[in-house]
């Protein structure tokens, strides 16, 4: 939700006056797509890194205002906790060598920031969650100066009328309660931007969710949280718990989560829409004087603000966005499987996969959404969040089978397929594709070589818990700026 608020008290009229502005918005948006009002033709994808910070010994650096002066760059924003920063990158085409300008922008962008970082004391890793933050980096007091901040966490706690609970079970098991949606800081992740016209919309999301659990297998980079080893990509569970706002009478009454995989297949991008009005309240219930339907019978593109805050506050794993840019209204798919890291060239080997993926399948004469069902791929996706690039997946015409079998079997020859159509470099295919390849055989991503390399130095004695956890950040974030895939790191 990354829309600028200010801290108030909403009223009950507030809350009024913003349904019925929302529902406007809602009609609004269904009459621009029978018009066809959408940019089309044009596809472009985008891209988004949320950092930890880090000090020298490999715990959180609470700088980020610090360090976003020092950076004085403004495609680097604050995030939620003051141990994150965000970089958001402007989309690019993929054809002609769009992938390697993406690292290459990001590479330059990170070197010159860490540089700067590295002034006041901080350094930037990316990482699903930062293994060294500990229970009193849990307290409101580290959540960023920023008033939108506050104010969400306020509303969040008001609509659970108490205390969040987080509860995870894996190799370990963490049990813990917070006042605030601090929790949610520790949740750093990649997302993928895909513009999609209004007839290709339903396509492209339905294979984004398909795939989810897929992209979680081969990507898993979170198996540490507040020193306990839980799943391999423990930001699923705490996402989902840390931004809950029912208690537990609502839980069984079958209330719908605002961090939410979905229920179904789609058809269009209205269904997404017209569920966030239907199933979900405001959390921010904050108006405009904008009436859209007034701008858009004089033919200019009303901002819908209320239906973008309204889904800002909703947090599916892919996410339908509604944009206006240089008055033009355009749709994408905004995909927030991934966690950050390990790498850049990680990083965009799994946009690669994605991207070439999704492509594929949205253009298969016989989707992989009409042969299996939407509750498969939900298990699917829990299953991968818990075990990673060991999981054993579901896929139509194969039954249950290991993850790395499914990639390298079906999905990896259907991304390089997709990537051609897209016009894809092919040296610059091969190169990200190779990566994803690799961590297949091997079966190592950043989730496994993270809990290995925390074995290795903690089970020989070296020291307690959390001096083992530090260890192994400082030896990541040296292999992170190598910028070498995971899947060669040493132990």
């Amino acid at each position: 939700m990354g829309q600028e608020v200010e801290s108030r008290v909403f009223t009950r009229e507030d809350r009024t006056r913003y349904r019925s502005k929302v529902r406007r918005c809602l009609d609004v948006f269904e009459r621009m797509l029978g018009e066809a009002r959408f940019e089309e033709g044009k596809p472009s994808t985008g891209l988004e890194i949320e950092f930890n910070l880090i000090d020298e010994h490999g715990d959180p650096a609470l700088k980020n205002a610090e360090v976003l002066e020092v950076i004085a760059d403004p495609d680097f924003q604050t995030e939620l906790g003051q141990f994150n920063l965000e970089i958001n990158v402007p989309p690019r085409r993929l054809s002609g060598g769009g992938f390697t300008g993406f690292e290459e922008d990001v590479r330059a962008s990170l070197n010159a920031a860490e540089a700067q970082a590295s002034r006041v004391g901080a350094h930037l890793l990316m990482v699903g969650i930062l293994p060294t933050l500990s229970p009193g980096h849990m307290t409101a007091s580290t959540l960023s100066p920023n008033p939108r901040y506050a104010l969400l966490s306020e509303q969040i706690l008001a609509a659970r009328g108490e205390d969040i609970v987080i509860s995870i079970d894996g190799v370990d098991r963490l049990q813990t309660t917070t006042d605030s949606i601090i929790p949610e800081a520790a949740c750093t992740s990649t997302q993928l931007h895909l513009q999609a016209g209004p007839d290709e919309f339903a396509d492209y999301w339905n294979a984004a969710q398909a795939i989810a659990g897929v992209q979680l297998a081969v990507g898993a980079n979170s198996p540490f949280l507040l020193g306990k080893e839980l799943w391999r990509e423990t930001r699923i569970a705490l996402f989902e718990q840390a931004t809950d706002t029912r208690y537990e009478e609502l839980k069984a009454q079958g209330v719908r989560p605002r961090v939410w995989f979905g229920e179904r297949w789609i058809t269009s991008i209205f269904d997404l829409f017209e569920e966030n009005v239907r199933y979900f309240p405001a959390l921010l219930p904050i108006t405009e004087q904008e009436d859209p339907v007034e701008v858009l019978e004089r033919g200019d593109t009303p901002a819908l603000a209320e239906l973008r805050l309204h889904n800002g506050t909703i947090y599916r794993w892919n996410r339908p966005i509604y944009d206006v840019v240089h008055e033009r209204p355009h749709l994408r798919v905004e995909n927030r499987v991934l966690p950050a890291g390990p790498t850049m060239v990680d990083t965009m080997a799994n946009a690669a996969f994605y991207f070439g993926l999704v492509h594929a399948l949205a253009a298969s004469e016989r989707p992989v959404w009409s042969q299996m069902s939407f509750s498969a791929a939900e298990e699917n996706f829990h299953v991968a969040a818990r075990q990673g690039i060991d999981a054993p997946l579901y896929w139509p015409g194969l039954g249950t089978v290991p993850a790395n079998e499914l990639i390298l079997r079906r999905l990896l020859p259907l991304a390089y397929e997709g990537l051609d159509a897209c016009g894809t470099v092919p040296a610059e295919r091969d190169r990200l594709l190779g990566v994803i390849e690799q961590r297949c055989l091997l079966a190592r991503n950043g989730a496994s070589w993270q809990s290995e390399c925390f074995h290795k130095v903690f089970d020989a004695g070296a020291g307690a818990r959390f001096d083992a956890l530090r260890t192994m950040v400082r030896r990541y974030s040296d292999h992170m700026h190598s910028n070498q895939p995971v899947h060669s790191w040493p132990r």
